[in-house]
């Protein structure tokens, strides 16, 4: 499980980096908010905790961002704004929580998975984008009404990049979350080029627009039209 942890505070990221990793996260801590901004929009979280005061990008403006792009990661808004406009203006943005400093670190924990949970629960069966569809209980595909048949790994792949639609994932990504493969000296990006050529073949395979696209140099998009 992948946490985004965006805090400027040092002492406040150091401990939450710490705690979340005992609950056997991983943690990424960005301090400011054009480092977070940069991580949002080049690699996948299951779960942002998010500080709206910070150097550089506002956290609010970071949060409207990313749902102006169509990324559902679940978000912890952390402040000191304890006001109730301003809790009002951070759950319109698009925060799933929020969460007022000070706080208690095992209640932080407890929403993180409450989050989590929701966001797993609302997804469960099937995944979409244009007329492309997944079941995620039968395993089967359709693009219209024609059957998609995959192999386990296209299907593992797809699914993914359905997952993370609209949202630029990286060979290293896919490596890690799809392969599994963390340690590995000789890099994977060949053997995910071919299976990606593969699914584009079969899914983008009929005239009409097209779903999987490369981003050069960064690595591959799922969405309707080009990114």
């Amino acid at each position: 499980m992948r946490a985004l942890v965006v805090e400027d505070e040092q002492k406040v990221a150091n401990a939450l980096r710490e705690g979340l990793e005992e609950e056997r996260y991983e943690v990424v801590v960005e301090r400011t908010g054009e480092g977070a901004f940069f991580r949002i929009n080049t690699e996948t979280f299951d779960v942002v905790v998010l500080d709206l005061t910070l150097p550089g990008r506002d956290g609010l403006e970071i949060l409207k961002a990313m749902r102006r792009r169509g990324l559902e990661t679940p978000v912890l808004v952390l402040t000191a704004r304890d006001t109730l406009e301003d809790r009002v203006l951070g759950l319109d943005s698009g925060a799933d929580d929020y969460l007022i400093k000070p706080f208690a670190f095992a209640e932080l924990v407890a929403r993180i998975r409450a989050l989590v949970r929701r966001g797993r629960t609302a997804d469960t069966e099937r995944r979409a984008a244009g007329d492309l569809e997944m079941n995620l209980i039968t395993r089967q595909v359709t693009r219209g009404s024609r059957a998609v048949e995959l192999t386990v790994r296209e299907f593992e792949l797809l699914e993914y990049l359905l997952r993370h639609q609209g949202h630029v994932v990286s060979r290293e990504t896919l490596a890690r979350d799809v392969w599994k493969e963390t340690a590995r000296t000789t890099p994977l990006d060949n053997v995910i080029d071919v299976h990606i050529a593969r699914l584009r073949r079969k899914v983008d395979a009929d005239p009409g627009p097209k779903l999987i696209h490369t981003v050069r140099g960064v690595g591959f998009m799922l969405r309707e039209g080009e990114p």
